[in-house]
């Protein structure tokens, strides 16, 4: 395929609900089958591995002292990513040996910030295998702040594939217009976005984010359903109680630089969809406005970014 063209999946999957083992081999069957159709790059919802924290809505969550859910967060956290433990090394190893980049949400559960906390981010690894960047997403959004610490700025990198120049958000993260605007420096020009599920946060962002930046901007969610809770999921019958049949029913979507859609919104399918990525459609529309180029006023407005990886203590 040309270099300017890029066929890329969006992997609109379930996961095997807080089961990292069995969410990984479900990602590594998608990577299989989207590079058996030809595809360069897939990209996977956010914190699919090993799951979002749906009890937290759901349940007594902000119970102080709640035995239930110190039991369940426990859990959480045994089945979260350690990325430097080398719980990402078949996924890895099939990028490399499928030639396609990866963006990848999970829940991480750092040794560089003492490894009893965990954080939602977003890996990127490309298509020799080698992880670039780990993103731990900026501020967790309401109630996930019970459980999900918050990240810094050391993720907001981007990342060449061909032509093409990659970064991507995690779920609300995208409506933060200097977080965008970090990436945009950097010369994004296809904004990857990453949500746990649900047309509603996709439908309006996608496309805005698209006209905002003239870039192609991608949303890809997961699926969640109450028929998804693995039966051995801890104090199942409380999560279940209050639980709706429906949580998360897609959404995934890809809007081109002009902000009109490639992809239209996908509810409640689970499997891959794909489309190929004409490179040049960036360049036409960057003719009339560029966000932090020739449109862009640096001697009145700038933003100053710390990428620096926070850690709590330094040894020296």
């Amino acid at each position: 395929m040309p270099n300017h063209l890029l066929k890329v999946a969006l992997a609109q999957i379930a996961p095997v609900w807080l089961n990292k083992v069995k969410t990984l081999e479900k990602v590594a069957s998608s990577i299989e089958e989207a590079a058996s159709k030809g595809c360069e790059l897939i990209i996977l919802g956010e914190g699919l591995v090993p799951g979002y924290p749906w009890w937290l809505s759901i349940t007594e969550a902000s119970d102080w002292d709640n035995t239930i859910q110190k039991e369940i967060h426990a859990h959480y956290l045994r089945n979260a990513i350690s990325v430097e433990s080398g719980d990402l090394k078949r996924i890895c190893e099939l990028a490399k040996a499928n030639q396609i980049a990866i963006y990848l949400g999970i829940i991480e559960r750092p040794i560089d910030r003492g490894g009893h906390s965990i954080y939602c981010s977003l890996v990127y690894i490309d298509n020799t295998g080698e992880i670039k960047s780990v993103h731990r997403k900026l501020q967790p959004t309401y109630d996930e702040r019970l459980t999900w610490a918050q990240g810094d700025g050391n993720g907001l990198q981007v990342h060449p594939l061909k032509e093409f120049t990659v970064g991507g958000l995690n779920c609300w993260e995208n409506w933060m217009p200097l977080a965008r605007t970090a990436l945009y420096g950097l010369g994004e020009n296809l904004h990857i976005a990453v949500w746990p599920g649900a047309v509603r946060n996709t439908e309006n962002i996608t496309r805005m984010i698209a006209q905002e930046s003239r870039s192609f901007s991608i949303s890809v969610s997961s699926l969640m359903r109450k028929s998804d809770f693995p039966s051995d999921t801890p104090h199942l019958d409380v999560i279940l109680k209050n639980c709706p049949e429906i949580l998360a029913n897609g959404g995934s979507c890809i809007a081109g630089p002009d902000g009109k859609w490639i992809l239209e919104p996908v509810a409640d399918h689970e499997g891959l969809l794909i489309e190929t990525l004409d490179f040049n459609r960036v360049l036409e529309e960057r003719q009339n406005f560029d966000a932090v180029g020739h449109y862009s006023r640096p001697d009145v407005l700038q933003l100053s970014v710390n990428r620096e990886r926070q850690a709590s203590v330094r040894y020296k």
